[in-house]
Parts: C-alpha cells; sequence; structure tokens
C-alpha cells in the first residue's frame, strides 16, 4: 500500500493512465476519482467558458485515452463533450478548444462515437477562426470518410453528410464553405464520393459570389489542381526499379546481342508493371456526371456576361462553358457572339479564345453561327498585315473548328485559304496545306481541281453530311476484306495454320533467345494486293452487301478489327477505280487519332518553323553559357608559395614583338631530339641539387 502511495496516483494522470490500460478493473476507484474531480471542473468551467484551464485538459485527454477501458462510466462523456463544444465554441480558449476537438477524435477512432453527428458538429466548427483548428478537422473528417467507406460504400452516413454539406456550401460564413467544397473535391479525387450527387452538389460552388469559392468549383471542373497538390495517400507503395536502374544494370558487361535483348525484355516488363500498376483516369468525368449541362451552361454564361470578376476567372469560366458545349453537344448560340468580341490579334490570352471557340464548335450547331465566328478568325488573323505567326494561330483555328463542324466552311473562304499553300513564310504555308489535307479527306469536291491532290478510294467515298443528316450505318465500313480473304485461303485453314505457327515461333524465341529462325507461313504482299484488287473492282452495294454480311454473321475478333483497319488506310494511299497510281507515299491524317473531347492549346499554337530570337535574346542565351572557367585552369604549382616568378615564367607575359629575336624563341621549335634530351638531364639535376640543399 505504501507504494500505491508512493506513485501519487491522483497527480500523476499520465501514470495512471498506463495502468489503467493493463488492467482496468484494478484501478476502478483511481479512475471515477478523476471522473468526478472532471465533473466539478466542468461545472465551474461552465460559469467562465471563456477562460483557460490546464487542469479540464488534462482530465479531458486523460478521459479520452481510457474511454474504452470504462464504456459504461464514460456512456454520457462524448454527448458532453460535444454540447459543451456546440454551445461555446466561439468563446472558448484556442487550446482548450483544440483539446476537445482531439479529445473526440480519439474517442471517434475508438469506435465510442457516431461519426454522423461528429462530422456534423466539425463542420459547423469550421467557422471558428483558427487556421490550426481548421486544418486538423479537414484532415480528420477526410481520413474519417475514407475510413468509412474502406471496405464498402456506406450509403446511408455518405447521403447524410452529402446533404448537411450542400447546406454549409451556402453557409453564410465563406471559409467554412471554402473548406467544405474542399473536402468534397478531396473526397471526389480519392474515388470515395465519385458520384454524381456529389458532382451536383460542386455545382452549386461555380455560382458563389465569394471568388474563392468560385474558383475552387471552376478548377475541380477544369480539372486544374497544380496549385494545391496533395499527396492523395500517404501510404505510398514501393515504386520499385527506374528505366535509368535497368539501363545502369545492362550497361556494364559485354555488348553482345543476347544482353541487349535482355535489356530490351526487361525494359517491356518494366513499362507493363507500371502500366497495370497505375490507376486508371477518367478525364474530365465530372462534367459527364451533371444531371442538367445545358441549364448549368446557360446560367453560367449568364453569369459571365454580368461578371466582374477578373479577367483570368472570366477566362475559366469561358473554359468551362465551352467544354461543357463541345462534350455534351449543347445548343447555347450567345456564347459565339460573346467569344466573337474578343478574337483580336492584340487581345490577351487571344489563343486560349480560339481554343474556347475551337472546344465549343460540333456538328449540331447551325453552320451560319460558326461561320461568322470563321470570318471573324479570317478578317482578323489571317492578312498579310499580320505576322507569319499570328496568320498560323488564326489558321490553326480555322482548321480545327471546321474539323469539328465541316458545313460551317464555304468554298469562297476555302479557296482563299488554299491559296496561303505559296506563302513565303513557312509556318503559314503549312498551316494552309494542313488545311486542304483536312478537306481531302472531309469533302474534295469543295478543293479546286489543283489542291484535291491524287484521288483515293478514301477521297472518292468522302462527302459531308447534310445539317441534321444521320450518318447511320448497319454494317462495319470495311469489313468486305474479311470475307474475300476467307475465299481466298480457303475458309481459313491456312491462316490458322500461320497463326499456330507463328504463335510457336514466338514461344521457342521467348525460351531460348539464342536458337534459330523458323519460317513461318504468312500472307505475302501479291496475296494481300490482290485482295485488295478484287475490293476495288467491286461495285460499291457490292461491297456493302458483303461487308454487313460478314458484320451481322459471327462476332470479329480483335486480328479482323486490325485488319478491317489496316484496309480503310490502305484505302487513303490506294488511287481511285479507273485512275493511274503515279504515288503512294500520301499523308495519313493522324488528327483523328489525336483529337479527343478536349482540345490543348499546343493544336492552336503549333508552329512548323521556330521564329528567330532577336539579337537580346541571342545575346542572353550566349552570356547564360558563357562559365568561369578558372577551375579548369592550369594551376601553377611552386614549392615556396612566397617565391617570386623565374625568368621563364616572366617570358610568357612579355609581347612577342620583344622576344622575337630571343635565341630560345627562335630555336625552341627547331632543336633536335639530342638536344631535347640533354635539356631534360640538365633540369632534373639542377632540381636535385636544390632538394639536396
Amino acid at each position: 500500500m505504501s507504494g500505491r502511495n508512493n506513485n501519487k496516483l491522483p497527480s500523476n494522470l499520465p501514470q495512471l493512465q498506463n495502468l489503467i490500460k493493463r488492467d482496468p478493473p484494478a484501478y476502478t476507484e483511481e479512475f471515477l476519482q478523476q471522473y468526478r474531480h472532471y465533473q466539478s471542473n466542468v461545472e465551474i468551467f461552465k460559469l467562465q467558458p471563456d477562460k483557460p484551464s490546464k487542469e479540464l485538459a488534462e482530465l479531458v485527454i486523460f478521459l479520452a485515452q481510457v474511454g474504452h477501458c470504462y464504456p459504461e462510466h464514460l456512456v454520457d462523456f462524448p454527448q458532453q463533450l460535444k454540447e459543451l463544444l456546440s454551445y461555446n465554441h466561439s468563446v472558448l480558449d484556442a487550446d482548450l478548444r483544440m483539446t476537445f476537438c482531439k479529445a473526440l477524435i480519439l474517442l471517434r477512432n475508438k469506435n465510442l462515437i457516431n461519426p454522423t453527428s461528429l462530422l456534423e458538429l466539425f463542420f459547423e466548427l469550421l467557422r471558428c477562426h483558427d487556421k490550426l483548428l481548421r486544418k486538423t478537422l479537414y484532415t480528420h473528417i477526410v481520413t474519417d470518410i475514407k475510413n468509412i467507406n474502406a471496405k464498402h460504400k456506406n450509403n446511408k452516413v455518405n447521403t447524410t453528410l452529402q446533404n448537411f454539406m450542400y447546406t454549409m456550401l451556402r453557409d453564410s460564413n465563406p471559409t467554412a464553405a471554402k473548406i467544405s467544397l474542399d473536402v468534397m473535391i478531396e473526397l471526389y479525387r480519392r474515388n470515395i464520393w465519385n458520384d454524381a450527387k456529389t458532382v451536383n452538389v460542386i455545382t452549386t460552388a461555380c455560382f458563389s459570389k465569394v471568388t474563392k469559392i468560385l474558383v475552387a468549383g471552376l478548377k475541380f471542373f477544369l480539372g486544374k489542381d497544380e496549385d494545391e497538390k496533395r499527396e492523395s495517400d500517404s501510404e505510398s507503395e514501393d515504386e520499385g526499379p527506374t528505366a535509368r536502374d535497368l539501363m545502369v544494370r545492362y550497361a556494364t558487361g559485354k555488348k553482345t546481342t543476347k544482353h541487349k535483348k535482355k535489356l530490351e525484355k526487361a525494359m517491356k516488363v518494366l513499362k507493363k508493371h507500371k502500366k497495370k500498376k497505375k490507376p486508371e483516369v477518367f478525364n474530365f468525368s465530372a462534367i459527364h456526371l451533371i444531371h442538367d449541362p445545358q441549364d448549368f451552361a446557360e446560367k453560367l454564361l449568364k453569369q459571365l456576361e454580368t461578371s466582374k470578376e477578373r479577367f483570368e476567372v472570366k477566362m475559366m469560366l469561358m473554359d468551362l462553358i465551352s467544354r461543357l458545349v463541345g462534350i455534351h453537344e449543347l445548343f447555347l448560340f450567345n456564347f459565339y457572339p460573346f467569344v466573337q468580341r474578343f478574337m483580336q490579334p492584340h487581345q490577351r490570352e487571344v489563343t486560349k479564345i480560339l481554343l474556347f471557340a475551337a472546344q465549343a464548335s460540333h456538328q449540331l450547331v447551325p453552320p451560319e453561327i460558326i461561320q461568322s465566328v470563321l470570318m471573324t478568325i479570317a478578317n482578323n488573323f489571317v492578312t498579310d498585315k499580320n505576322s507569319g505567326e499570328v496568320m498560323t494561330v488564326g489558321m490553326n483555328a480555322i482548321k480545327e473548328i471546321t474539323a469539328r463542324c465541316p458545313l460551317a466552311m464555304t468554298e469562297d473562304l476555302l479557296q482563299d485559304l488554299a491559296l496561303y499553300k505559296s506563302h513565303k513564310n513557312k509556318n503559314v504555308m503549312m498551316s494552309a496545306r494542313t488545311l486542304i489535307h483536312l478537306f481531302r479527306s472531309l469533302n474534295p469536291q469543295m478543293l479546286q481541281k489543283k489542291f484535291r491532290g491524287k484521288p483515293t478510294e478514301a477521297s472518292s467515298e468522302a462527302r459531308i453530311h447534310e445539317y441534321g443528316e444521320l450518318d447511320a450505318k448497319d454494317y462495319i465500313p470495311g469489313a468486305e476484306i474479311l470475307e474475300v480473304e476467307n475465299k481466298e485461303k480457303g475458309g481459313g485453314e491456312h491462316e490458322e495454320d500461320g497463326w499456330q505457327s507463328a504463335s510457336l515461333s514466338e514461344e521457342d524465341d521467348d525460351d531460348d533467345e539464342d536458337g534459330e529462325w523458323i519460317d513461318v507461313h504468312h500472307s505475302s504482299d501479291e496475296e494481300q494486293q490482290e485482295v485488295a484488287e478484287k475490293i476495288k473492282g467491286m461495285p460499291v452495294e457490292e461491297q456493302k452487301a458483303k461487308a454487313a454480311a460478314v458484320s451481322t454473321s459471327r462476332v470479329l475478333t480483335q486480328e479482323d478489327f486490325q485488319k478491317i483497319r489496316l484496309a480503310q488506310i490502305a484505302k487513303e494511299l490506294n488511287s481511285a477505280p479507273g485512275k493511274a497510281a503515279k504515288r503512294k507515299n500520301i499523308e495519313i491524317d493522324s488528327d483523328e487519332e489525336r483529337r479527343g473531347e478536349l482540345l490543348s492549346l499546343r493544336d492552336i499554337e503549333h508552329l512548323h518553323k521556330k521564329p528567330k530570337s532577336d539579337k537580346e535574346t541571342r545575346l542572353a542565351t550566349a552570356m547564360a553559357g558563357k562559365t568561369d572557367r578558372k577551375e579548369f585552369v592550369k594551376r601553377k604549382t611552386k614549392m615556396n608559395p612566397f617565391a617570386s616568378s623565374t625568368n621563364k615564367e616572366k617570358k610568357k607575359q612579355k609581347n612577342f614583338m620583344m622576344m622575337r629575336y630571343s635565341h630560345n624563341v627562335r630555336t625552341k621549335n627547331k632543336r633536335s631530339f639530342r638536344e631535347k634530351q640533354l635539356a631534360l638531364r640538365d633540369a632534373l639535376l639542377k632540381k636535385r641539387k636544390r632538394l639536396v640543399k
């Protein structure tokens, strides 16, 4: 008993806490004594809630630490703490308020509090003017919701909290509303609250009168979070070897073919591993989850027209509206005249504005509306009074707009732009050629005959559909090649044998890299040419019938789709029926492959030739490349650092005209080998004598 008295447990809470966690029943009396002490301190605190109380803070943390040991005694403790915070959070001492919150977080981690009521309380506490408290609460809210949905989606808790956050976004306190928005955005990025309800709640932030909330909502939909990057998870996995590690590992040893193959194989495995490890990202999926994009875009445009925000915020609004119009193919005709007002070469960020106009173009917009945009760009940018870069930017913008809405281009405008093919500026010339090449594949009839190029099978079939015309097909274009190939190969038996042989050869090559080549039967170029000629000689209706028969008779494999794709590409290379094939090297437009839902700024600002730098830029680059080369100069080593320079060293500093008649200068390069040998011997002997002395 004397030992327990020496512990001084009533006044040593950390020691009592440690003992209680080891053996809770043995220290029940000491615990109850501290609990009664806490209740008396709470009554005193209620009389003056604005005064700090270190003793109360220590007792609160103590009870939170041992709360799981006596749940029957502390059944009312969490609710009492929440009430103290809820009624007095605005007048509480900052340290005591932080202590109460940390105690509640401890109890929540021990699963002694209902998460819904606690998180609602913490959202209310975000109104407090305490930056450290807000940061602590933000971290706990995100982590707690993540843990709640770790094993499976807890829809009941999520729905309650989302409804509460919807009210918090309209809170009069801008700080609380901003942090609530940040919580929802962070949970969406972590794929915890990635449903449509969260996205549509965030849309309300885009109409906030508080600039910070407005910008945060716009950045969420635009995907621009570079300024506020956070780590999505503190639990980061080991990245493993990198490409540089593999290069260093296989750089040593003999440079043999086997060594090189091993490096290539290791690089492929590394690339496959990284691709598998990297989570799948759906860009701009939030825009797709909006319930009513038409109404959302109209409200944004109305807000943009009456907005008094900074120019950067207006640009973000224009960007979001253009993406909504382009992705959902909306009708927002008032947006195009609004954008046209800013289409001037001297306008700030004009390339982005041209990008917005291109993003907002699609085939459902009436052509006459887009025609006015094209004429504005052509009149303001594509004129000889502007520089080559300005003309190139305008030409690129016209190309991207017409690629999405071909009906907007008129024959007169296209002929005028095509004449820039022979412009003296290379950037303008190349931009005009890309525009010509685009319409060779879209509608060659709009071009003059000299600009159409050699007719191909693809260009002969190309045509622009009228406005509102639906181009629906009940077959896969190009599938007729599969039926013709099967007939040529006798039902596909040879092809199957060739596939098996090819697979065997690949397995042998993987197992034994030093083995011999195995001959594999495959279709030759002559056979492929024969198939192409047979298809080329068929009438168009017969080709469609064969393609429809193949498309509906069986399920196509990936190899079949690859053959169809190659056949469609070959149509752009093969000459049209009845035309002589003079050339085969025709560029294939790769824009269709890389053109997705959204454009990049590089598509508008792309210059084929780098502009020349002015004299100041070149001079600055040259000066930046000059470094202090003192470290590369050979250092003069003297036996005695305080000794004076020798006559030989002095001769090096003298002008050549003073030394031209000197014997050493005249005869230095004419000494024989024997003379050099003797001079070296004398120098060594002289040095030896000096060292002996």
